[in-house]
């Protein structure tokens, strides 16, 4: 949010006095609306509907810090230690973490560490592949946007050069729709791209965490040995310190 603020009042304080001239209503309908509908055609409807709920994880995302993480596999590892895998199912029940929770009562019903592994990682591959085509979408969305930017600027030359306009007047109103493009693409489409790539990032490892976490449950490591083997997932400044 600070970041599209940013932007825009540096667009704002660069235009200046000339920010009513910077607003052209056929060059943003043939830049938006054109990019937006050529993504439409590389993209099933679904998708699109989805590219909702990829802005809002732009924006908001619910963190889990990698040290709490550690600190409740750990505080899971020692309850499995001192009463069995078993008395583990009333923490499963509320554990938010569907992947998670599912890994978990697949220890607990006694299934084969190796069937859970490729279990979760199975989820994990599909969970990467989701995040892969909201990512996609938007670095698609941004090359659009300046496809079609261009396309702006070649319609200008082509249907306007024959009128009575100076060829300053000219090659500033064919200089709109790129100006227009570019600001879209990258203020809006790429950085947003980057950012899901980030949470996707964010969100496999800690999934790798509970994945590591659980194997170490089910042959039923020592909490320290579960901790060890987590923190090397993560900095030294985000592990887990018992107070």
């Amino acid at each position: 949010i600070l970041g599209l603020i940013g932007g825009i009042l540096v667009l704002w304080k660069v235009m200046g006095n000339n920010l009513a001239s910077a607003f052209d209503g056929a060059s943003l309908l043939i830049v938006g609306v054109g990019g937006i509908s050529a993504t439409l055609i590389a993209y099933p409807l679904w998708t699109v509907v989805s590219a909702f709920s990829y802005v809002k994880k732009v924006f908001v995302v619910k963190v889990v810090l990698p040290s709490e993480l550690i600190k409740k596999i750990v505080g899971l590892a020692e309850t499995a230690r001192r009463e069995g895998i078993l008395a583990l199912e009333q923490a499963v029940a509320g554990m938010d973490d569907a992947f998670g929770a599912q890994g978990m009562r697949l220890a607990i019903d006694g299934t084969a560490p190796e069937l859970i592994h490729v279990i979760l990682e199975t989820e994990l591959s599909e969970l990467a592949e989701r995040h892969k085509t909201g990512q996609e979408f938007f670095k698609d969305l941004g090359l659009n946007w300046i496809a079609f930017g261009f396309i702006g600027s070649m319609a200008v030359i082509a249907f306007r050069s024959h009128s009575a306009e100076s060829l300053s007047s000219l090659a500033a109103v064919a200089a709109l729709p790129l100006f227009y493009s570019f600001v879209f693409a990258g203020l809006i489409a790429f950085p947003f791209r980057r950012k899901l790539a980030r949470r996707s990032q964010e969100e496999i490892l800690q999934k790798r965490m509970i994945l590591t976490g659980i194997a170490a449950l089910q042959i039923g490591d020592n909490p320290r040995i579960v901790e060890q083997k987590l923190t090397r997932y993560v900095a030294s400044k985000d592990r887990y310190v018992e107070d």
